[in-house]
């Protein structure tokens, strides 16, 4: 099942957008190994440089693309679906495609791919009279 963009902001809290993004990474997983220069060339190009502006743009630097999740640090651009070693070398569409990816935090990405819903940091908490917990 590919994820989309499109169903991903159909969803309407953060916790299920962050459980819908969310992949089954452990810490410590083989991705690029020895071909990492691959990834890494990559995510600083020029082309990928512009598209991530588009994305901040479109999102507008929000977390999840919540309006009321900003993003203070610098944004992550997450790809929905895993980009290979052959979608870089084969210059594969879908690492372009709008719909293959979000804005996201730093911690929010880690949780994405190492953790889960008890290991996101939110930026804001609502709060009510009377209530004792810490921010």
């Amino acid at each position: 099942m590919l994820k989309t963009y499109s169903e991903l902001i159909s969803l309407k809290t953060f916790i299920e957008r962050f459980n819908y993004a969310k992949t089954s990474s452990t810490i410590g997983d083989r991705t690029f190994g020895a071909n990492r220069y691959l990834n890494q060339r990559f995510y600083m190009s020029k082309e990928w440089r512009n598209f991530r502006r588009d994305i901040i743009i479109r999102d507008n630097s929000s977390d999840l693309a919540i309006e009321s999740e900003p993003i203070f640090d610098r944004p992550i651009i997450h790809h929905l679906n895993p980009v290979t070693i052959d979608d870089i070398t084969s210059n594969n569409p879908i690492i372009w495609s709008p719909e293959n990816v979000i804005c996201v935090s730093f911690n929010t990405h880690n949780a994405i791919h190492y953790g889960n819903d008890t290991t996101l940091l939110r930026q804001s908490q609502e709060r009510t009279k009377g209530d004792t917990i810490l921010w």
